[in-house]
């Protein structure tokens, strides 16, 4: 309302202005020129046979072309943003097109709709993001269930329609069935924990923890798997103790993935390391193998969902997929990081969590 006032108030100046201008241009051709001489003749018998009324006339039709110009400047921007989102909202535009922003009220109108469209966007981008990992999911977990299922169900139909030689086979047959079913079953509560991490639905039962004891303890209890998988293990902590605040067996849990995983990947590197260090306001866990060098194309993915590192794994060979997005949002509900680094030497998985 304001910017049509001052229009009107500028509109006037500007039709006083150019009607004087009007005049002295008249005045100064027909003086250096006077074969244009008729033109003050005109002038002169308009305004003898008007007087007032024909220089206010003159004077109304010169405001009337300044402000309708000068209105036409102020909404030019609204024309734009309203062909914009026309075309945006008849698909003839893309959803993140870009009105151009001049100054002036209608040049924020613009950039604010800009900035719209680019929220719509990116909650469209996450939308179709989530659609697309809750069809991955649906699929993983369809086959992952689905394949020792099969197992399970076809092992108990042989031992159903007595399809064994002899006791040692059907025990045999019976050991197959229920190790696939105990997998499963490591599955199914993956699947429940993951869940149920990310959702928020679990509530932390926080305790000051050594971290130093903690990681020895949970060393001894791998001292006989390493052994059997013919890797030896160390630890080595800047401090004897060093304090966080934690879940226990929540962050038991996050190690018990780090080390099974040195433990199956790294097996060639003969040995598993954990190393802790302690800053003002962070401790820093490694759980490091000297095993094969994960690719870096993987690195950023590591920690999805149902995500391998070698595709030609299976569950069985490989893990739930899980162990590491499990392992990820635990540590995140402690307020901690969790990254990986992998090179020719060794691959290190390093936990942060905030110091006590």
């Amino acid at each position: 309302m304001w910017r049509s006032l001052l229009n009107l108030i500028v509109s006037g100046v500007l039709a006083l202005i150019s009607l004087s201008l009007l005049f002295a241009v008249a005045f100064f051709l027909t003086s250096r020129f006077p074969e244009l001489g008729f033109i003050r003749a005109v002038g002169g018998a308009f305004l003898d046979g008007t007087g007032t009324i024909g220089l206010a006339f003159l004077w109304g039709v010169l405001f009337l072309g300044c402000f309708m110009l000068l209105q036409w400047l102020m909404f030019s921007p609204l024309g734009k943003v309203n062909d914009a989102v026309s075309g945006i909202a008849d698909g003839k535009l893309e959803l993140h097109h870009q009105i151009p922003v001049q100054s002036g009220v209608f040049g924020i109108l613009a950039g604010n709709v800009n900035r719209l469209s680019q929220r719509l966007q990116l909650a469209l981008d996450e939308e179709r993001r989530a659609e697309q990992t809750k069809n991955e999911l649906i699929t993983n977990v369809s086959h992952d269930l689905r394949t020792p299922l099969t197992s399970v169900v076809g092992y108990l139909g042989l031992i159903e329609q007595d399809g064994y030689r002899d006791e040692v086979e059907l025990r045999h047959y019976v050991s197959i069935a229920y190790d696939k079913s105990q997998r499963l079953h490591e599955l199914i509560d993956d699947l429940f924990e993951y869940t149920r991490m990310r959702h928020d639905t679990i509530a932390l039962k926080l305790a000051p923890i050594n971290v130093v004891e903690l990681l020895g303890q949970l060393l001894v209890q791998y001292h006989v798997p390493l052994g059997e998988a013919g890797m030896e293990s160390g630890l080595a902590s800047s401090e004897n103790v060093i304090m966080v605040q934690a879940d226990t067996s929540k962050l038991v849990r996050v190690f018990e993935n780090l080390i099974s995983n040195a433990m199956l990947y790294g097996k060639d590197g003969k040995r598993v390391d954990i190393a802790i260090s302690a800053a003002q306001a962070t401790v820093d866990v490694e759980v490091i193998n000297y095993g094969d060098q994960i690719p870096a194309l993987d690195l950023p993915y590591l920690f999805d969902r149902f995500y391998r590192v070698d595709k030609s794994r299976t569950q069985w060979s490989g893990g739930s997929g899980l162990g590491l997005a499990i392992s990820k949002s635990i540590v995140e509900k402690h307020g901690g990081t969790i990254d990986v680094v992998s090179n020719a030497e060794y691959t290190s998985f390093r936990v942060t969590l905030p110091k006590l």
